[in-house]
């Protein structure tokens, strides 16, 4: 299955909450968009490895996505490394993105920004033929480099590079972020209250929505920043 745009995540939710609406935006536009989940977010305070699964298919439908891995790597734990590298550039290869999307650079847990970097680097890693891998079939996997990498913003407030409208499916990412039920706000849930499971953190993430949508002229937006410069043939291309 070859992807246009394939999106990467430290935990599960970390695209809910950050690209929730860009993706379900390109997947309305007749998109092949997967997601692939790094850790199974087993440090979690609330819920377990295996229910936090089950939540990320949840949203995966309510996401319209083609395809959600999940490559599970060690929760707080795991390395940009060789190792770890080759896991992602396998599934780059496997899929052959156009596009590939990641965490945010920097960030308040930090595993977004050490998942960014994995990324990233995969992403050139992932076109040198002499890196060899092999796919889920044992057959020799070929080289493939994304066109570009974009990083959605999290928790930390970043400058963005570029803000995505995502007004019309604003309310099918709050859908898919509720998917999570062991992760978010629920009065009838009596697990220990955690940063994210406060009702004010859900008005945080609207809050977000709605200052970046300000910036460019629309009720709700998403942020991302880049790691090269943004080429067109015409300004006419912006409007």
């Amino acid at each position: 299955m070859k992807l246009d745009i394939l999106a990467f995540a430290s935990h599960p939710d970390d695209i809910e909450l950050g690209c929730a609406g860009t993706i379900i935006a390109h997947v309305e536009a007749g998109k092949q968009v997967g997601i692939v989940d790094l850790t199974r977010g087993e440090l979690g305070t609330r819920g377990t490895p295996e229910l936090r699964l089950a939540e990320a298919e949840d949203a995966a439908r309510v996401l319209g996505i083609a395809v959600r891995d999940n490559l599970g790597f060690a929760d707080g734990f795991f390395a940009n490394d060789k190792e770890h590298q080759l896991q992602v550039v396998r599934k780059i290869r496997q899929y052959r993105p156009e596009i590939v999307i990641a965490n945010a650079v920097h960030d308040r847990h930090p595993d977004h920004g050490r998942g960014s970097l994995v990324v990233s680097e995969a992403c050139f890693f992932a076109g040198l033929k002499k890196i060899e891998t092999v796919g889920e079939d044992w057959k020799a996997q070929q080289p493939w480099r994304p066109k570009v990498v974009y990083h959605y913003i999290q928790d930390r407030l970043i400058t963005p590079d570029i803000v995505v409208d995502v007004t019309p499916y604003w309310e099918r990412k709050m859908e898919s972020i509720r998917a999570f039920r062991s992760q978010f706000y629920n009065p009838d849930d009596s697990s220990p209250n955690t940063y994210i499971s406060s009702p004010e953190f859900l008005k945080f993430v609207e809050a977000r929505a709605l200052e970046l949508g300000h910036s460019i002229g629309v009720t709700y937006g998403e942020g991302f920043t880049k790691e090269r410069h943004i080429g067109v043939r015409s300004f006419f291309d912006l409007l």
